[in-house]
C-alpha cells in the first residue's frame, strides 16, 4: 500500500482533496477507496470511551458501547501525579484499539476561569503549567497504545453559554500568560495527532479560522505538525478556515462544505497548494492509525477497574478533618446518609458520559470493609434531583444519625445542575441537601460530608461538620475508593487544582463573566483563581493545592544550585521532605516562584515545579527540580516573546498556594536589553530610572529647582519637588524653565537618549 501522502494527493481529483476535508459522518473520516485510503474512526472521551454502538448516524450521547469510565479530568487533576495520568492515558488507548477507534478526542485542558463553567469538570485546572503538564501525560499514554489523542478546545473556551458565538474579548499577555499555557506544554511534550479549535471566537475572529492561533502559534511556535480538527459544528466558513490552517471539519454535512471548498479553489481565494497541504496531513494521520493498528486485541475489564479505583482514591481531597475524625475505625457505628450513596454522581453530563462497565455503590462498599454490617444503617435523607426538601426523609436521617458514633453524608451535584451545554447560576449544593447537611450537624457533633460534584463549592455549612471529602466525579469505581479513604485503606493525597472561593462573588471573573450579549471581557487579566486571591490577600475557602492526609510532613534544606544565573541558563532546586506520622503516604511538594520587584503587573507567586512523592513513616527523600527562563519569565508583548526582567527572584516550596515552608532568593540576569525609546512626552521619573539618562536628568532637575528658588539645602521642599517632577513629561522643563532649556535642546537631549549603544 502506498504510504506517501504527498503522491497520494497529487492523484487524487479536486473533488477527492475537497471531499477529505470534511468528515464521512458524524464520527467516520472519509478515505479514497480507489487510492486505498481507508476511512477511520474516531470517538469521544475525555474520561473513557464512549464509542456510539450500532449505526453511527446521529449524535446519540447515551448509546454507547461499555468501557471503564475514569475519573473526570477534575479528579485527576487533584492527583497531581503525571505517572497517574500517564497509566490512565494507556489503559484509555488500549480500549481504542480494540475497538478500532483512531482518535479519542480529549483530554481538554481549557483553564478553569469562573468556577459556574459547565464543562469544568471536563478540565483540569486554573493553572496552566498543572494544566499543560498533565494533559501531556494523558496524551503521552494514549498514544503509546498507538491511538491519537485531540487535544480541546483550543482556545480561550471557558463557558457554554452562547459557547457557539461568544467572542472572548483577552489582551496578549493573558492570552499567552494563561490560556495559550495551558496547551503549550501539551503541544510540546505530548505530541498529539490532532488538536480541536473550540466553538468561540477570539477578539473577533473564531477560533477555527484564525490563522494567529493556528499558523503562528500552534504551527510555527509550537513546532505542531498533526491535524487541526474543529470542534463538532464550530466551523463557519470552511475554506476561510483551511486558509488559516485546519486541515478537518468535522462532523460531515452531506458534501456541502466540499462544494464550497472547490468553488473557493476555482475562484483562486483558497490556494490549491494550501488545501493539498491539508489533505497530505489527514491522508497522514489515516495511514498513522493504519501503521499502528493492531489486530485481535481486547482489554481487560477487571483492571481497567481497578485502575479507576486506584486513581479515584490518589484523587480524592481531604479538605478538613478536626479532630481527626478521620478515618473510620472498621467497627464505629455509622450512619450512611443521602441518596449518593446508593446513586453516586461519578461522572458528568455531556459527551463526556461513557457507559461504564460497572459502578461501585459507595453504601456497598463501605459494608465490605466494615467488621460489622449491623453496624452501618441508611438513609436517603433527600430525593435526587430536586431541591425540595423532604420532611420525612430529613427526619428519618437525624435519628440515624442520633443512634450512631458517626453520620456520613454523601452530597453532590444531580445530573442537570452541572453540564455541557449550560453554566451552573450558583456555587451551592440543591438546597434540600445544605437543609439535610445542617439538620444531621444539629443532632451529631461528628459529621462527615463526602461531596460529588464537578467544580468548586460555596459551603455556609462548613463550620458545622468535622471533616469534607472532596471526590469530583470520581468515575465508576468511586465508591470503592471512597470507602478505601474513609476507612483508611488508602491515605488520601489529593490537592486542588483549583480554588474554591468563600463565595461565588469573590471569584475573579465574576463581574464578567458570562458577558454581554456575545461579547466576553476577560477584565481579570493574568489574575485567574489563586493569583488573584493572592494579589488581594483574600483568603478563600480552600486555597489552589490544598489536600490533608492522616499523615504529616516536615519539608527542610531547601538548597539552590547557584544564587546567580542569567536566563539562558537553569537552577536546580532541592529540598527535603519527610514523613514525620505514623501511617505511609504520598505528599504533593509544589514550587512556586515570585519575581521581587518587577516593573511589570505580577502575581505573588506561580507554580513553577510540583512531584508527588511516596513515603513510609520516618522516611525522607530529597526532591529535584529544574527551573529555567519561563519559571522567571512574562510575556512581553512588544517582544512577542517571554522576558526575565533583571533582578531578585523568591523560589518557594510549600504543600499549597497558601502554606510555604521554604523560600530561596535567586538573582536572575536577563540577557536580553530592552531598548527603551524616549520622547518629548516621557516620564522624567522613567528617565530617572534609567542610568544612562539618570545623570543628565539630575543635572536638569537641579538647574529647574534652582530657578524655582528651592534653596540647595530645603529637604522638604526637595523632595515635594522631586516627586512632581517624576510625574512630569520631559517637555515641561520646557514650559518651566523660563528659556533655560529650549525645544532645540530637548531635541538634542532626545538623540543623545535614542542613539544606539556604541560597543568598544
Amino acid at each position: 500500500m502506498n504510504r506517501d501522502a504527498r503522491k497520494l494527493v497529487a492523484q487524487m481529483t479536486l473533488e477527492e482533496k475537497a471531499g477529505m476535508c470534511s468528515g464521512l459522518d458524524v464520527w467516520h473520516l472519509k478515505g479514497v477507496e480507489r487510492l486505498d485510503i481507508p476511512s477511520i474512526m474516531v470517538a469521544n472521551g475525555p474520561n473513557g470511551l464512549h464509542k456510539q454502538a450500532g449505526s453511527s448516524e446521529g449524535l446519540n450521547m447515551g448509546n454507547g458501547i461499555p468501557s471503564t469510565c475514569f475519573p473526570s479530568a477534575a479528579a485527576l487533576a487533584s492527583s497531581w501525579n503525571r505517572e497517574l495520568l500517564h497509566e490512565v492515558g494507556v489503559a484509555l488507548g488500549e480500549v481504542c484499539q480494540a475497538e478500532d477507534v483512531a482518535v479519542l478526542l480529549g483530554p481538554g485542558t481549557n483553564i478553569k476561569r469562573s468556577p459556574l463553567g459547565g464543562r469544568n469538570f471536563e478540565y483540569f485546572s486554573e493553572d496552566p503549567y498543572l494544566s499543560s503538564e498533565l494533559a501531556a501525560s494523558q496524551i503521552q499514554g494514549v498514544q503509546s497504545q498507538g491511538v491519537g489523542a485531540s487535544l480541546k478546545h483550543f482556545a480561550v473556551n471557558n463557558q457554554e453559554h452562547r459557547r457557539m458565538s461568544y467572542d472572548a474579548s483577552i489582551d496578549q499577555r493573558t492570552l499567552h500568560e494563561i490560556y495559550l499555557t495551558s496547551f503549550e506544554g501539551a503541544v510540546k511534550k505530548g505530541q498529539p495527532w490532532t488538536v480541536m479549535t473550540a466553538y468561540n471566537k477570539i477578539n473577533g475572529q473564531y477560533a477555527s479560522q484564525k490563522e494567529y492561533l493556528i499558523g503562528d502559534v500552534l504551527r510555527k511556535e509550537w513546532g505542531f505538525d498533526g491535524v487541526v480538527v474543529s470542534d463538532w459544528g464550530a466551523v463557519d466558513q470552511i475554506a476561510d478556515s483551511i486558509a488559516a490552517g485546519l486541515e478537518l471539519e468535522m462532523p460531515g454535512n452531506n458534501g456541502l462544505s466540499e462544494k464550497k471548498i472547490i468553488q473557493a479553489v476555482q475562484n483562486e481565494t483558497l490556494p490549491v497548494e494550501v488545501l493539498d497541504l491539508a489533505v497530505e496531513r489527514v491522508v497522514q494521520l489515516i495511514f498513522r492509525h493504519v501503521d499502528n493498528k493492531k489486530e485481535h486485541v481486547s482489554f481487560d475489564q477487571e483492571d481497567s477497574h481497578r485502575l479507576a479505583r486506584k486513581a479515584a482514591g490518589e484523587s480524592i481531597v481531604l479538605l478538613k478533618n478536626s479532630n481527626g475524625v478521620l478515618p473510620l475505625e472498621k467497627s464505629s457505628k455509622v450512619a450512611i446518609i443521602g441518596a449518593m450513596a446508593q446513586n453516586p454522581k461519578f461522572q458528568g453530563s455531556g459527551s463526556a458520559i461513557v457507559v461504564p462497565t460497572q459502578v461501585d455503590i459507595p453504601l456497598h462498599e463501605m459494608k465490605q470493609l466494615a467488621s460489622n454490617t449491623a453496624n452501618l444503617s441508611y438513609a436517603p435523607g433527600y430525593i435526587l434531583d430536586t431541591e425540595e426538601v423532604d420532611n420525612r426523609l430529613m427526619e428519618e436521617a437525624k435519628r440515624a444519625a442520633e443512634e450512631a458514633d458517626i453520620a456520613v453524608i454523601y452530597a453532590g451535584i444531580p445530573d442537570g445542575f452541572e453540564s455541557e451545554l449550560s453554566d451552573r447560576r450558583h456555587l451551592r449544593l440543591p438546597y434540600n441537601q445544605e437543609q439535610l447537611i445542617e439538620a444531621v450537624a444539629s443532632v451529631h457533633n461528628k459529621v462527615v460530608v463526602v461531596l460529588m460534584n464537578g467544580s468548586a463549592l460555596e459551603m455556609p455549612w462548613v463550620s458545622s461538620v468535622s471533616a469534607i471529602v472532596e471526590a469530583y466525579f470520581g468515575g465508576q469505581a468511586i465508591g470503592g475508593a471512597l470507602a478505601d479513604i474513609l476507612y483508611g485503606e488508602v491515605n488520601p493525597s489529593g490537592k486542588l487544582a483549583e480554588t474554591f472561593p468563600e463565595k461565588l462573588e469573590d471569584n475573579p471573573s465574576f463581574l464578567s463573566f458570562p458577558g454581554e450579549g456575545n461579547r466576553v471581557v476577560y477584565k481579570e487579566g493574568i489574575f485567574v483563581g489563586y493569583r488573584y486571591y493572592d494579589k488581594k490577600k483574600m483568603t478563600p475557602l480552600f486555597p489552589f493545592g490544598h489536600g490533608l492526609s492522616y499523615t504529616t510532613f516536615d519539608y527542610s534544606n531547601l538548597k539552590l544550585s547557584r544564587s546567580h544565573m542569567n536566563d539562558t541558563e537553569t537552577v536546580e532546586v532541592q529540598v527535603t521532605v519527610t514523613n514525620t506520622g505514623t501511617r505511609s503516604g504520598k505528599e504533593t511538594v509544589q514550587v512556586y516562584v515570585k519575581d521581587m520587584v518587577s516593573t511589570v503587573i505580577r502575581p505573588d507567586k506561580e507554580l513553577r515545579e510540583f512531584a508527588k512523592v511516596d513515603l513510609e513513616p520516618g522516611e525522607q527523600t530529597t526532591v529535584t527540580f529544574n527551573l529555567d527562563k519561563r519559571a522567571f519569565a512574562y510575556y512581553n508583548v512588544e517582544l512577542k516573546d517571554w522576558h526575565v526582567e533583571s533582578g531578585e527572584f523568591a523560589v518557594m516550596v510549600g504543600c499549597s498556594s497558601r502554606d510555604i515552608f521554604q523560600q530561596a532568593l535567586l538573582e536572575v540576569e536577563s540577557t536580553v536589553s530592552l531598548r527603551q525609546t524616549y520622547t518629548r512626552n516621557s516620564l522624567l521619573g522613567e528617565l530617572m530610572n534609567n542610568p544612562a539618562a539618570a545623570p543628565m536628568i539630575q543635572a536638569l532637575t537641579q538647574n529647574f529647582q534652582a530657578s524655582m528658588g528651592i534653596a540647595e539645602g530645603d529637604e522638604k521642599m526637595s523632595k515635594i519637588m522631586q516627586a512632581a517632577l517624576g510625574a512630569m513629561p520631559l517637555r515641561s522643563l520646557v514650559s518651566f524653565s523660563q528659556g533655560a532649556f529650549s525645544d532645540e535642546m530637548l531635541e538634542h537631549l532626545l538623540s543623545q537618549l535614542n542613539a544606539p549603544a556604541t560597543h568598544s
